[in-house]
């Protein structure tokens, strides 16, 4: 028996969801009278065969001819010319070019939408001189709206297609959103606005978009869309792939220039399996009918399950052993090991219900369920590995309505391919699988702006209010943060569990496109615990890998794992030990009002929830390390409007600490090269022990004043350190036998905390390397963690440091620091004191007490260029994360060890410890 293309088996995976409606689709009958469905999506339906392009089988590939166009006529930049991402006018455009695409299946709509950053960049005149000095020039702009913002990934429910309307409308979706500049959301709606959409929705229901939003589908095709979208999201996303073998999830890295050929195998109704040989480059080789819409019909008529969640509840809940006749129950509860099957292995699937004198209501519908899994899934797994086989393939990535984040359908494929092809071969699932489609779909747009980005361009945040978690549908997508805290005020007050990151629907209650929560969960709102969570893509086109790493495709920034699930709970614990006096010092930051007192309550529920879910599911959202972690935190924070909790504490601190400054230089200069260089590292690993982020140091402040406190920690300086590699340091900057080393071209130094650690510690190190010759960069966040310096805060602090000394004043003229100084020089042309080495500052790009130095900014990018020390200090950046990074130029690594646990991990020492680590060049 063959089907059309010659295939033994012919399953077009055009989503279970289109069961519901089959009125939209067409039968092909093979010779022996087969009736197979295929959705308006197939690639063998004749109408997309008419001019279009052809496949390496001779298959059609759908384009769409009615894509948007840009007018540039007349395009001129709106405000400041220099900002990163302007706003550009474009008077003559006469589409409305939305920032929106769809899947629409029976069941779901999967919606992917931009959003623009509201914040822009400030007219700088010290990141000006900078990036001159540092040859960064704008000339690679992009002027496309869509980079320097925000994906968003929505899911409601079909049968509610009226309020996935009424969102779209609510944020001005078909017209370029509400916060986009672009467009102007009072004018009315123009005839010719277009919205992608694929999936058969996209036919079933353009007549209403038009009639109540006023835009036109351009129906994309459904296999075209889904391999774009895996193929974007593959190369874009990080932790996008991943296996998963007995419950246990392991993140794969992909490297996008090995990415192709693979095997996409989507599990819908039916199954197709394509072969992918680049983008824009595919083919259908295969299929089985026996899919998803298999399980599900077969499941309803034998359990009278309503629903293929329902399904899917019995099955977690199964024996399938009850049913399926295994090699144990032919061999007497023996294997059979000379052809390698386990007595465990399934003979024959439903195979005891031959010679089990039982009806069917004898059977549990739940025992019926599995069993009808682990066949279907165990067959897909089967024919997947063989197909991969015949193309000599290893890499096999399975998604569609039917795997929805289902860890058992997930194990039982990885299994079937895992068994078949003996180890070979691996099954890998996709975080984002459910909106591939959705995601191909917004690629179509001819200038949808995705092409180029590279992994280092999109960094994923998981606000509590992201619409979609864990497969399912749990709560309204929140608009503005009133909105959110009102809700999950809500449930605190029914006294509700809120599990992170989408506050969820109470049973048997829906919101804006919400789910009923199974009824097998009971009262409590939480999502299974195999689902991931999908959050917000952030695309930020500036970000660049630091290009010092010795090998960036082996570099890993954490160095605690917390796969170990005692490391992880003992994280978790300090975190939320943490929590009450964060959150007092994030109401005191913003005044103390009531105002402030609800968000930092709100703030304090929402990360709780976060650490309760990820608890239960570490790989919820992706990979987990402990930089994650305090990440998470710190944009949590800034999701409730605290934006720098720290902000006095930081002021009163910089200002004590420059007071003892000018006693502190003299003494310095006073001393021999030898002993200078030991007392300047002793100062910067002593001022260390200000950071607001440790419990131990928190207690240290209610002791004595900030200058007490860092004589105290200096006084216990004693050599030898727990790491200490300062011998060899001092060899490199000293030289050896009356040979004087060459001085350091330039040196970047990534600083930490704020006052004494920062005015007291790093600073004097940053001047010691200027009067040798080395030009000096200082790197410091783009946005405030706890009490860690910022780049917008240092200028002021070596301003007021340059008052008193002639070194850091000609060397702050000259890399741009001293805006007093500038303005002064430009009257008689000259740009600062050339002849002094430069003193500059950069922001690296993040706002977090670690750093992933796979994601720096463009700033630090440039300047690392031509660098030959970094010198990175503070347990976030050298100890959380880097601690076992290589650089291709010297590397000094310092900080002091403020918590036991970790100095007992990583050093095999004690709380106070200190590191000094050097580390040639690569």
């Amino acid at each position: 028996m063959a089907g059309l293309n010659g295939d033994p088996f012919l399953g077009i995976d055009d989503n279970i969801e289109k069961l519901q409606y089959n009125n939209n689709s067409k039968e092909a009958i093979d010779k022996e009278g087969l009736v197979v469905g295929i959705g308006e999506d197939s690639s063998n339906n004749k109408n997309n065969n008419q001019g279009g392009e052809k496949d390496m089988a001779g298959n059609s590939i759908h384009r769409s001819g009615s894509r948007p166009q840009l007018d540039l006529s007349k395009a001129e930049i709106q405000g400041n010319s220099e900002e990163r991402d302007p706003t550009i006018l474009l008077p003559n455009q006469t589409d409305d070019i939305s920032h929106l695409a769809l899947d629409i299946g029976g069941s779901l709509i999967k919606l992917v939408y931009f959003s623009r950053h509201e914040d822009q960049s400030v007219d700088d005149k010290r990141k000006k001189i900078v990036k001159e000095r540092l040859g960064i020039s704008n000339g690679n702009r992009r002027n496309f709206p869509v980079l320097g913002g925000r994906l968003h990934f929505v899911k409601f429910e079909t049968s509610k297609l009226n309020e996935c309307l009424d969102f779209i409308s609510s944020k001005q979706l078909h017209r370029g959103g509400i916060d986009s500049h672009h467009w102007n959301s009072e004018a009315p709606a123009n005839e010719n606005a277009v919205i992608k959409a694929t999936g058969g929705g996209a036919y079933k229901f353009a007549d209403l978009f038009k009639e109540r939003l006023g835009v036109s589908i351009d129906k994309e095709d459904e296999m075209d869309c889904l391999v774009a979208g895996a193929n974007f999201l593959l190369k874009a996303i990080r932790h996008e792939a991943f296996t998963h073998m007995e419950g246990h999830k392991e993140f794969v890295q992909i490297d996008h220039n090995d990415l192709f050929p693979y095997l996409l195998v989507n599990i819908g109704s039916g199954v197709s399996i394509i072969k992918v040989d680049g983008d824009g480059k595919f083919q259908r080789v295969s299929g089985t009918n026996v899919g998803g819409g298999t399980y599900w019909g077969l499941g309803r008529l034998l359990t009278k399950c309503n629903s293929f969640d329902e399904l899917l509840e019995l099955s977690q809940r199964g024996d399938n052993r009850t049913i399926d006749m295994l090699v144990g129950d032919i061999y007497g509860g023996m294997d059979y090991s000379k052809i390698g099957l386990s007595a465990s292995t399934i003979a024959s699937s439903f195979g005891k219900a031959i010679s089990d004198k039982k009806e069917l209501q004898d059977y549990r519908p739940e025992d019926i369920s599995l069993s009808l899994l682990r066949m279907i899934s165990y067959n897909i797994g089967q024919i997947s590995y063989l197909n991969a086989l015949r193309f000599g393939l290893k890499r096999i990535f399975f998604g569609g309505f039917f795997i929805r984040g289902h860890a058992y359908t997930m194990d039982t494929i990885s299994f079937a391919v895992h068994f078949w092809s003996k180890g070979e071969a691996q099954a890998m699932f996709l975080r984002h699988e459910g909106f591939l489609g959705a995601v191909g779909a917004f690629m179509s747009y001819q200038k949808h702006g995705l092409d180029d980005l590279m992994v280092h361009h999109l960094v994923e945040r998981f606000p509590m209010g992201a619409p979609y978690t864990g497969g399912k549908i749990h709560g309204p997508p929140l608009g503005d943060l009133n909105e959110k805290i009102s809700w999950m005020e809500k449930f605190v007050l029914k006294g509700t569990e809120i599990t992170a990151p989408v506050p969820m629907a109470p049973p048997g209650t829906t919101g804006l496109g919400g789910f009923e929560v199974p009824s097998s969960r009971g009262a409590t709102l939480r999502s299974d615990a195999s689902a991931l969570n999908v959050g917000v893509l952030h695309l930020v086109p500036t970000l660049e890998v630091f290009p010092l790493l010795a090998d960036p495709k082996m570099y890993e920034p954490n160095t605690i794992d917390l796969s170990d699930h005692k490391e992880l709970e003992y994280w978790f614990t300090v975190l939320s030990g943490h929590l009450p006096d964060l959150v007092d010092k994030a109401v005191a930051s913003e005044g103390g009002t009531d105002d402030a007192k609800r968000r930092g309550d709100a703030f304090a529920r929402a990360f709780s929830a976060h650490l309760a879910r990820l608890m239960e599911e570490p790989a919820a959202y992706g990979k987990l390390g402990l930089a994650n972690l305090l990440e998470l935190r710190e944009e949590c924070l800034r999701e409730f409007q605290f934006l720098d909790a720290y902000r006095s504490i930081k002021q009163r601190e910089n200002e004590a600490s420059l007071a003892v400054l000018p006693d502190l230089l003299p003494e310095l200069d006073h001393m021999d090269e030898e002993t200078r260089l030991l007392t300047l590292i002793e100062g910067v690993l002593a001022a260390n022990i200000f950071d607001w982020g440790s419990r131990a140091c928190v207690d240290f402040y209610h002791k004595g004043t900030i200058i007490e406190i860092y004589r105290m920690s200096r006084n216990k300086m004693q050599r030898p350190w727990r790491v200490d590699d300062f011998d060899l340091f001092k060899e490199r900057m000293l030289g050896s036998e009356g040979k004087k080393p060459r001085p350091h071209k330039r040196a970047l130094l990534f600083v930490d905390n704020s006052g004494a650690d920062i005015v007291l510690g790093m600073l004097p190190l940053a001047r010691e390397l200027l009067q040798r010759g080395t030009e000096v960069v200082l790197v410091a966040n783009s946005l405030p963690a706890l009490n860690d310096v910022t780049a917008m805060e240092l200028p002021d602090i070596v301003a007021e440091a340059a008052k008193h000394c002639d070194i850091l004043r000609r060397a702050a003229e000259a890399g741009g620091l001293l805006v007093d100084a500038m303005n002064n020089n430009s009257l008689d042309g000259s740009r600062g004191n050339s002849s002094s080495v430069p003193l500059m500052v950069v922001e690296n790009g993040c706002g977090s007490p670690c750093i992933d130095l796979r994601q720096v900014s463009s700033e630090l990018a440039a300047a690392a260029k031509h660098a030959d020390l970094v010198i990175l200090e503070g347990m976030g950046r050298a100890l959380h994360t880097n601690f076992n990074a290589r650089f291709k130029c010297e590397a000094l690594k310092l900080a002091m060890v403020k918590n036991q646990r970790l100095a007992e991990k990583l050093i095999k020492g004690k709380i106070y410890d200190c590191v000094c680590r050097y580390e040639p060049a690569t």
